[in-house]
This record gives structure tokens, sequence and C-alpha cells, in this order.
């Protein structure tokens, strides 16, 4: 299992040198949020595909 400095070691050498502190705070961010909703999913569980797509054709449709 990796540490946090080993994750965000592994996200700067992806980046590109020209990359503003902006374009790293915005990564670090999405990589986050992935990882809080991967962990919510594991928690509680996901929906199919298919109730997922009525959900947002319902919700379109207004």
């Amino acid at each position: 299992m990796s540490t946090a400095k080993d994750e965000v070691e592994a996200l700067l050498e992806k980046l590109p040198d020209e990359c503003t502190l902006e374009d790293i705070q915005y990564h670090l961010y999405v990589v986050e949020k992935i990882r809080h909703g991967l962990a919510a999913a594991e928690q509680n569980g996901t929906i199919p595909q298919e109730e997922a797509e009525g959900r947002l054709r319902k919700w379109l449709a207004q």
C-alpha cells in the first residue's frame, strides 16, 4: 500500500513540467474525489447501469 506522499510523487511524474500550482491542486482534488467516491461505493453499494440510465432519463426529461 502506498502512502499519500508516494501517490503525490507518482502524480507529479505524470504531469508536464510546465504545469501550474493550480493544475497540481486540481489533479489532487480529482484524485481525492475519486477516492471518496470509490469508498462510498464500497460502503453503500452501487446501482446497475440500466437503473442509472433510467434515473437520468427521468431527471433529464423535466
